[in-house]
């Protein structure tokens, strides 16, 4: 499997990269286009984009917001919206990538933020350094398929 495109983050008026893919909404304020009204050609297509879309996210006064999305999904109303769907630990790579990894998300960079979100809430932030950890990079890859990826090494945070 190919190493995945990272979702757009932004964080205190910045924009970075997340590698992760929180999960859509289970209802309609989220909408799957009809074949039809989808750009076919675009990025999201391709073997890095397994999930067939692009987000854009942001943390604003603590509250984790979906605020774009392209490829095979669109927002039902205005954006931002507040994703009180999601509980989970966001992973915000920093530094530079110390490993390549093939596979989903799990490339390795020299320290991650990650951001404990309860139900769109933020209420954990943890920095984990990475440098001068053995790192297994099969492990790594595997532990961050997507749909799986919500699960690292320290999220017991």
């Amino acid at each position: 499997m190919t190493a995945q495109f990272h979702e757009t983050l932004i964080l205190n008026g910045k924009k970075t990269s997340m590698a992760f893919c929180p999960q859509l909404p289970k209802d309609l304020r989220v909408v799957e286009l009809k074949e039809d009204e989808i750009d076919q050609d675009s990025i999201v297509f391709s073997t890095a984009c397994w999930r067939q879309y692009l987000g854009t996210w942001e943390i604003k006064d603590d509250k984790f917001y979906l605020v774009d999305i392209t490829g095979k999904y669109r927002l039902a109303a205005s954006p931002p919206l507040f994703a009180d769907w999601f509980t989970g630990v966001l992973r915000i790579p920093q530094g530079k990538r110390l490993h390549y990894v093939h596979m989903g998300f799990g490339s390795v960079f020299e320290s991650e933020l990650h951001i404990k979100i309860d139900q769109g809430v933020v209420i954990k932030t943890v920095t984990i350094d990475n440098r001068n950890k053995d790192i297994n990079k099969l492990d790594m890859g595997f532990n961050n398929l997507p749909g799986f990826e919500n699960y690292f090494d320290g999220d017991d945070i």
